[in-house]
């Protein structure tokens, strides 16, 4: 614990562009958990090269995510938001816990399988081990909570593991974290495709909104969304696609589906879909001003860079230090 709170860490690679989902699925929810938790919001550009990566593009994005992490509300005096390749100890941790962890374990992490199938000519060491680098992401921090969606369960349960298991050698070292389960985000899901997450990697880009999208082009989005030929506004899962766009309506406004859909009563999918517009541009108008505030003021966001990578490298050195004792290596002169 850090000042009596308990320690919270998530993080979002600095790849693509973030859309809706992410926003209304998480960033938006970040915002709430200041108050109640010490936390730690890291840019885990690590965890993106192991596909390849332009390096000026990545830089940009980096820093494009850091700021819409500032532009979406979250507080950089009350919550660290830092680059991972910032704070060396996640690369030395995860070679520690490299040595604690089975290769057993990785090949059964199911997103390695998924990755190796869509990245076959770079199948790398890093796809293999990087539910490592994950684990020490978190561990480092001596994190009690980490939000966590289904699919990143199983890479949680591993950490757990390797805690549990350097622990049950050296004692007591490391916190063993659990799944955050507050507030649910909404699940968005693609507009072209409801059956599967919108996605910021999605090779249509009418299936996904993202979050510095135009007006024009977020209404555009919306009226190609796909729907059915029922001509009914129902919540129900036999309509996927209006589903859907009923979730991002209601994740706007604030509104039940049941709203919802008393509201829509009587309407074409046509003006259905225009209000779906409206709601989104609304939410996503002041995050989009503030991201061209701050990209005015390079100091302010540098001077964010700056303390806290400090701040992050302080937390991090006590836990890494630790351990390296633990594990047998000289103690450093001072």
């Amino acid at each position: 614990m850090i000042n009596d709170k308990k320690v919270l860490f998530s993080g979002m690679q600095a790849t693509g562009t973030l859309t809706l989902g992410n926003y209304l699925g998480a960033l938006k929810n970040w915002v709430t958990l200041s108050d109640e938790y010490e936390c730690f919001y890291s840019v885990v550009d690590l965890h993106s090269i192991t596909v390849r990566q332009d390096p000026a593009t990545l830089r940009k994005r980096a820093r494009a995510l850091l700021t819409l992490y500032i532009a979406a509300g979250l507080d950089p005096e009350k919550n660290c938001i830092y680059y991972q390749s910032h704070v060396s100890g996640h690369a030395e941790l995860s070679w520690i816990l490299n040595c604690y962890t089975y290769m057993g374990e990785l090949s059964r992490m199911t997103q390695f399988k998924d990755k190796s199938a869509k990245h076959a000519d770079n199948i790398n060491a890093g796809l293999f081990t990087y539910p490592t680098l994950m684990a020490a992401d978190i561990l480092l921090f001596q994190t009690d909570l980490v939000p966590v969606g289904i699919d990143q369960m199983q890479h949680l349960e591993l950490t757990r593991d390797i805690a549990q298991r350097f622990n049950g050698i050296y004692g007591d070292v490391f916190t063993v974290p659990e799944a955050y389960i507050g507030k649910t985000g909404a699940k968005i899901m693609s507009l072209q495709d409801p059956a599967k997450k919108m996605s910021k990697s999605d090779e249509n880009p009418n299936g996904s909104i993202y979050l510095m999208d135009d007006p024009d082009t977020i209404m555009r989005k919306c009226k190609r969304a796909v729907t059915d030929s029922e001509a009914t506004i129902l919540y129900r899962d036999e309509q996927p696609g209006i589903k859907n766009l009923l979730d991002i309506y209601c994740a706007c406004i604030g509104k039940t589906p049941d709203e919802a859909v008393k509201e829509f009563d009587g309407l074409g999918y046509g003006a259905f879909k225009e209000a779906i517009g409206e709601a989104v541009i609304s939410v996503l108008k002041p995050v989009q001003d503030r991201v061209a505030e701050l990209n005015k003021d390079k100091g302010y966001i540098d001077g964010i860079i700056k303390t806290n990578a400090e701040k992050a490298n302080y937390y991090a050195t006590k836990t890494l230090r630790k351990v390296q004792r633990k594990v047998g290596f000289p103690d450093r002169i001072k």
